[in-house]
């Protein structure tokens, strides 16, 4: 049989149809689909695509699986590795870590890894029910700061090992940024739920409305009996550009955006979180997020607008995002860098002058000059060539920064300059003794399976360290 040069199309829902739902975008591959697309692996002996995945998934192994059609047999594989094989299949960008190392790639496109692990979660997630084997306990406790990738595969990890597992989530609802920050038409919430309730079958305790550094301390965490600590308690404090006219009505970070969308549900009637349904937004930014927010903009009814100071080529966005947001009609201003959010006083409120509303968000167009420190090509702004684009919303989609409660609250523990804190590179190790920490609460904002390495190297080093002191 004739190699397939393409990849095995995702089916996903109209354009026209999930502009106007929160419905999951793509639907999946059915079994025979899923056969299809793993015949199309080469079974290179070298293995290349384990080289670009994050934990190490033992990739060859569990799409034989599939070609046996060994559903659950595959899925175990994946699980040995990875705690959240749904998450994962769903928001990792597979095309830029496991599907580049592929053989096949060189000369077609790669195999489909990202869907096929899809395809293996949500089988087992639908046909399974029965039990996990649970292993011995072995008497350690451990507290996870912050239920997002990094901490729930920590956790994950050490309670397959026998620790007592105790997670401490600051929101209401576990997941992070698994749900208040990836959208319903990307990540479903109740993918979330089934991987954080297969979590606390090993055991993992998890404890929602508790703020680390406020509730209790790092320090007061040791003192109830934990013997170490990991923080992955990621990045959510938005950054803003600094212009004026910031503080106007209608200009939203992307995190409160998406956080009042995705976690309170402010679309649904009879909500019990506002959220502005703008007529025009524009939304600052060209990486995920500011695709999530542009997105979730149009299904609220918004004319949407990309405002990125670079060109096509240089939108950090997933490919496959970026598609999806042209086919539903969002527009791109590229090569266009905002200097003024414009807008008029309240008139029931004329003695505040920032008690305003957005009316418009000035831009001045740019050209690509020589390259930064990180290889990509300067936006340069062209004098003369500003112009108002007629918005009544702005969404800032411009990065975040870890949030300093913990490092302000914990003696000890080293930070850098942008207040991510300071680790041993391979470990995950802190400053401060038996406290580890991974993910965005280190790196500053970055993907779900990057920070779910870093879970779980943490994981490893926390095991060494405390198998040490028995």
């Amino acid at each position: 049989m004739a190699l397939q040069p393409e990849k095995h199309r995702m089916p996903v829902q109209s354009p026209e149809l999930r502009a106007h739902n929160f419905k999951e975008v793509a639907l999946g591959y059915d079994e025979e689909t899923a056969v299809s697309e793993a015949l199309r692996c080469l079974n290179c002996k070298n293995r290349p695509c384990v080289e670009g995945c994050p934990v190490n998934i033992s990739i060859l192994e569990f799409i034989s699986k599939i070609r046996s059609r060994d559903f659950e047999g595959a899925y175990k594989v994946i699980s040995d590795s990875s705690s959240l094989p749904a998450v994962c299949g769903r928001v990792c960008p597979q095309e830029t870590q496991c599907e580049s190392k592929c053989t096949l790639g060189i000369k077609f496109e790669p195999v489909g890894i990202g869907r096929l692990e899809r395809f293996v979660a949500d089988y087992h997630n639908a046909n399974y029910s029965g039990g996990i084997e649970l292993p011995v306990p072995n008497g350690h406790r451990v507290a996870v700061v912050g239920s997002g990738p990094s901490g729930l595969t920590c956790a994950g990890d050490l309670a397959k090992k026998g620790y007592k597992v105790t997670v401490f989530e600051a929101l209401h609802l576990a997941g992070g940024v698994l749900v208040y920050g990836i959208p319903e038409f990307r990540l479903p919430k109740e993918i979330v739920k089934k991987e954080v309730e297969i979590l606390t079958k090993y055991g993992v305790d998890v404890q929602t409305n508790v703020v680390i550094g406020k509730t209790l301390t790092v320090d007061e965490l040791f003192d109830d009996g934990f013997e170490a600590v990991f923080i992955g308690s990621g990045a959510g404090l938005p950054r803003f550009m600094g212009i004026p006219g910031e503080s106007l009505k209608g200009v939203y970070s992307a995190n409160e955006f998406l956080t009042r969308s995705n976690l309170m549900k402010a679309y649904l009637d009879g909500a019990h979180t506002p959220i502005m349904h703008a007529k025009k937004v524009a939304v600052v930014g060209g990486g995920n997020v500011a695709m999530d927010a542009a997105r979730t903009a149009l299904r609220l009814g918004a004319e949407v607008y990309i405002v990125y100071r670079r060109s096509m080529d240089e939108l950090p966005a997933r490919k496959e995002e970026v598609g999806h947001a042209e086919e539903e009609g969002i527009k791109f201003e590229l090569l266009r860098n905002p200097v003024e959010i414009l807008g008029f006083d309240d008139p029931q409120d004329r003695r505040n002058p920032k008690n305003g509303f957005v009316t418009g968000l000035k831009v001045i167009k740019c050209e690509l000059g020589e390259p930064d420190e990180k290889g990509r090509r300067r936006p340069v702004e062209i004098p003369g060539s500003e112009y108002v684009i007629p918005v009544d919303c702005v969404i800032m989609a411009i990065g975040t920064s870890p949030n300093p409660l913990i490092k302000n609250t914990t003696a000890g523990l080293e930070v850098n300059r942008h207040g991510g804190i300071v680790v041993e590179e391979s470990t995950g190790k802190t400053s401060k003794e038996g406290v580890y920490a991974g993910g965005d609460a280190v790196t500053g904002a970055a993907t779900v399976i990057l920070a779910m390495g870093a879970g779980k190297a943490a994981a490893r080093a926390i095991d060494e360290y405390l198998s040490s002191k028995t």
